[in-house]
């Protein structure tokens, strides 16, 4: 039923994470009402999203640089590495302004069922950079589903040896959360991680 160039665009749409077909079709009526610069904008941003990127050659997360800014920045504390699973979760930990240590960019977890085992991972790059001796604490920032728990606990065994400090973050309830919604794995993990006021 519809032209042929929007259901083009909308099978295209369809293929981002989160967007179903009435997403899509919505998307793709939105762009019938920007203007030809507007829609030109747009695809230049799409078409170049990955021209000016780089691997950062020390934390392996997508900069504009190698090194990034992270790794080259003289301020922040290179003695503490914090390891995420993805590029997604260094944002999100550096928008707190909470963390000023280095990172490690996994690229993802360990899911046996969809083949990413240890090699499949950033694993070789972080044991190099422990082995140079400057690192202190190792803070393990996967989440808390099956998949980070196994691939925390694989960790754990493989830097127990450098004999540095190895911490999680912290699990619990989230702010705002009220107690008597909470499922009894989250309530025992705010249990067992509870802290002194």
């Amino acid at each position: 039923m519809l032209p042929a160039s929007i259901k083009k665009l909308t099978e295209q749409f369809n293929t981002l994470p989160g967007i179903g077909p009435k997403t899509a079709t919505r998307l793709a009526f939105f762009c019938l009402k920007k203007t030809p610069p507007e829609l030109e904008r747009f695809g230049e941003a799409i078409k170049n999203v990955k021209a000016d990127l780089k691997i950062c050659g020390t934390c392996l997360n997508i900069a504009q640089t190698n090194p990034c800014s992270i790794c080259s920045d003289p301020d922040r504390d290179k003695q503490t590495i914090c390891v995420v699973a993805e590029n997604q979760d260094q944002q999100s930990i550096e928008r707190t302004g909470e963390y000023k240590g280095l990172y490690h960019v996994l690229g993802g977890v360990l899911n046996p069922l969809e083949g990413v085992n240890p090699q499949a991972l950033n694993i070789n790059q972080l044991l190099e950079r422990l082995r140079s001796g400057q690192i202190n604490e190792v803070i393990l920032g996967l989440n808390p589903d099956l998949e980070g728990e196994s691939t925390a606990m694989y960790l754990q065994k493989l830097l127990s040896p450098f004999n540095i400090k190895i911490t999680r973050l912290a699990k619990g309830l989230p702010s705002g959360a009220d107690i008597e919604y909470a499922d009894e794995v989250t309530l025992a993990s705010a249990l067992k991680n509870r802290r002194e006021l």
